[in-house]
Order: C-alpha cells, then structure tokens, then sequence
C-alpha cells in the first residue's frame, strides 16, 4: 500500500520550445485536478508564458494561486552536449548513448583515435561536454591527452567520466573549467554504466545551463527548474515501468521523435550479443530529422513519401499551424505514421542469428522491444488527434506482421499520454514519490483513472 504523501498541490510545468505546459496536481489523490499551456514566450522572459499557464490554472481551480512550482525545461534549444572520446567504437558511443539519456541532445562525437581535432568542440555550441575514455586499468594517456587539447579550446562546463585512475589528473587540467567528476561509464569492455555521469550533467545543467542561457529574469526560474525535459520524462518513463513492465513511450514533437524504452535485459541474449558497448535497461534516443513541423520536409524524405513533401513544407514554414478539417489531419497522421515507424526502427534495431567460430551469436543493432508490454504515444498530434489516432499511427509499427526482422512490439498494449502526466510523475519522484506512483498509474489502471 502506498504512503499518502502530506496534503497539498504543487504546479508541474514545462517549459517546452513551443509550448509551456501547466498541471495543478492534487499530491493525495495524484491526479491533474487543471491544466493550461501557452506559447513558450522565449522572445521576451519565459516566466510571461508561465504566468499566463498559472492564471489559466488558477481560473479553474483557486489552490493554483498558493502552490509551490516545479518545473522541467527544454526551452532555448535544451541541453546540447558535445562528446570527447579516446575512439569511436567504444568509450565515444558510450559517450553518446549517456548524453541521451541524460536528456541532451547531441550536437557532437569527437574521438581521438579517428584524428578528430578535439581543439574544434566548441563549433558545435555544446552546453556541456562529457569527456569520457578508457576501461579502469588500461592506459591513462588517451584521456590526458583529450583533457590537454579541451583545456586549451573550451572554457564551458565539464563532466569527465572516464577511467579512475586519471580522474585526477584529468580534474587537475581542466581545473579552470566548471567540473563535475564522475564514475567511469564504461568500467570495463561490455559494460555501460550511465547514472553517475547523468547525475553529474543534471547538476551542470541545473547550476549553469539554465542559468547561462538568459531565458528568464526571475529568480524564482532558477528555483522552479529540476531538470531537462526529456531527463525528467525519462525518470516518468522509469516509474511508468515500474507499474507496468516493460515499457515505451514515442514522443512525436515538431522537430524531433524520440523514443524511451525501459526493458528488462535477457541474460542468455546479452552473452550471445557482439556488442562492444552494452545496451542498457534504460534508453532514450532522439531522431532530430524527424517531426511534424520543423522537420516534417526531411520526415517526408527519410520515409521515401514524395506525395508528403508539399504538406511538410507548409508545415515547415508555418509551425504554429493546426489541422482545421479531416483531410489536412490525415496529412498530419500520415507525417505521425512516418516519424513513429521510422524512429521506433531506429530505436529498436534488427537482429539476426549467425554461426560464427564461437558458435552461435546475434548480431543487433538497437535495442529489442519485441516483449514490451506497453507502448505510450505522446506529442500533440496523439494528445489532440481524433478518435481512433493512435491505432493509426503505429499501424505498421505494432504487431506480430512486422516483417524485416525488427525488433518491434509485439503484443503491446498501446495508449497514449493525453494529460501529459509522464513530465509530472519525473517532476514529483524526489519529493513527492507516492503522489507520483498514483499519478503514473493512470496510464495504466483504468480503475484509478
């Protein structure tokens, strides 16, 4: 039985790159008792948006006025992360697959031993870069030198998450930088381990990221900010397959889809596997050629839909723009439909079984969603669709007829996140854990809901 958490409501917002999203959530009941959204008013103070999400709430319901705020954010662009390695096969891919989960996007991969010049990082405007290189007990060198060419070319934010032998010497060179040092991600060959360095970009992020981009004037922003959004979500995502196993949410925005899965790994097919770095229970990827309104011309190209590419421009070049009848909301579905199978494929991969002179081993790309046993759409064009949306837009993605060998859901049950309730459970997990197990299973149990 779950542990009231002490009587209240607490406001959880988002502040989005479009739109700022607000929820009243009433901790004892865990529900959405309002909620409101606004353009994301990033052209004079992001609090103007919020003050009109708060007035919003508090018009339909009067405790709005006297809660306390938390709030996620991917305003500004979000979380740019540049990853530094010693090689592109192991410790960068590693770099890369944490920064995603860490909630960033990815704006660069520079390894060493593919004679990358590491001088260059802050072309790619990161706000972060995660340095990361060699298994603990291998050679140190690699990572100092990595370390020597970011202290002359980049004064910006640091987390170093390499071998721990150079821990310190590294943390020596880059001692004029912001810093924050964390356990090696890749241990040993095979092994990923991504939660101390996402702890440590969350903490950069939240002590001058958010900061340094200037969206607000207020002080009260800095206060209210726990986290990027999709690092939050992820956290929900977690929650959400804690109550109901193993789990995946595709959230299909303007710009970007991404997909976070949350599956129990096979022991027996992890040992078959040949990958150097391994794939983990908690994944999060970003397709950034794929979405409905900035991207939507390169979602109709990486689909292969000439007949998309009319719709997609006007799209692109009016991204405030809403469906007014039937056949301009098919267009949206058929951009949806797009965007979800192919980051879904992008996500999960293909694998295949091969006879090598080790004996039987599979070879995959991705990671296996074959078992899942909830899929969660999310993304205005779900949230706000027509009846019957979601079964449209992952026809094709869903079922045992998948053919290729991907690695899709089979059998999953598919819903979709129409109250936004998944940044709110990421938002309240710290403080409020019992309000957030109560408000994540009403995606799950209809007897709660």
């Amino acid at each position: 039985m779950l542990s009231p958490d002490p009587p209240g409501h607490v406001v959880c917002v988002d502040f989005g790159s479009t739109f700022t999203k607000a929820s009243l959530v009433d901790l004892v009941d865990g529900r959405i008792v309002a909620a409101a959204e606004h353009r994301t008013t990033i052209d004079t103070d992001v609090l103007d948006g919020y003050d009109a999400c708060l007035a919003a709430l508090a018009g339909q319901d009067a405790r709005a006025v006297d809660a306390s705020t938390l709030a996620c954010s991917s305003a500004g662009g979000g979380l740019r992360i540049a990853v530094v390695g010693n090689e592109e096969l192991v410790t960068a891919e590693a770099g890369r697959r944490v920064a995603l989960s860490s909630g960033g996007k990815v704006v660069a991969v520079l390894a060493a031993g593919r004679q990358d010049d590491l001088t260059r990082v802050g072309e790619s405007e990161p706000d972060v870069v995660l340095l990361t290189g060699g298994t603990d007990g291998g050679n140190p060198e690699p990572i100092l030198a990595c370390a020597r060419a970011l202290a002359t070319s980049w004064s910006g934010p640091v987390v170093v998450a390499g071998m721990v032998e150079a821990r310190d010497e590294v943390a020596g060179i880059l001692a004029a930088n912001p810093l924050v040092v964390a356990p090696n991600i890749v241990p040993r060959i095979g092994v990923l381990a991504p939660e101390g360095a996402r702890t440590a970009i969350r903490e950069l992020f939240l002590s001058h990221v958010i900061g340094g981009k200037h969206l607000s004037s207020r002080d009260d922003f800095l206060a209210m900010v726990q986290g990027a959004t999709p690092d939050v979500v992820l956290t929900g995502v977690e929650l959400l397959a804690d109550a109901a196993g193993d789990t995946v949410v595709v959230d299909v925005g303007g710009a970007t889809t991404d997909v976070h899965s949350v599956v129990e790994l096979d022991p027996e097919d992890a040992g078959l596997s040949r990958e150097v770095v391994a794939t983990t229970r908690v994944t999060r990827t970003v397709e950034g050629d794929l979405g409905m309104r900035w991207s939507a011309v390169t979602t109709a190209e990486a689909a292969g839909r000439p007949d998309l590419v009319d719709a997609a421009r006007r799209r692109r070049e009016d991204p405030g723009f809403v469906p007014t009848d039937d056949s301009e909301a098919d267009l949206d579905e058929e951009l949806a439909r797009e965007a979800v199978g192919l980051a879904l494929r992008r996500h999960a991969g293909r694998s295949k079984v091969v006879v090598s002179p080790e004996g039987r081993v599979v070879e995959r790309t991705g990671k296996d969603l074959r078992e899942v046993d909830l899929l969660v759409g999310s993304g205005g064009v779900l949230r706000h669709g027509r009846e019957g949306v979601a079964e449209r837009i992952f026809a094709g993605s869903v079922g045992e007829h998948v053919e290729g060998g991907w690695q899709l859901p089979r059998r999953a049950e598919v819903t979709v996140d129409t109250d936004y309730v998944l940044a709110a459970v990421g938002l309240l997990a710290v403080e409020h854990p019992a309000t957030a197990r109560r408000l994540v299973r009403r995606l799950t149990d209809p007897e709660v809901a």
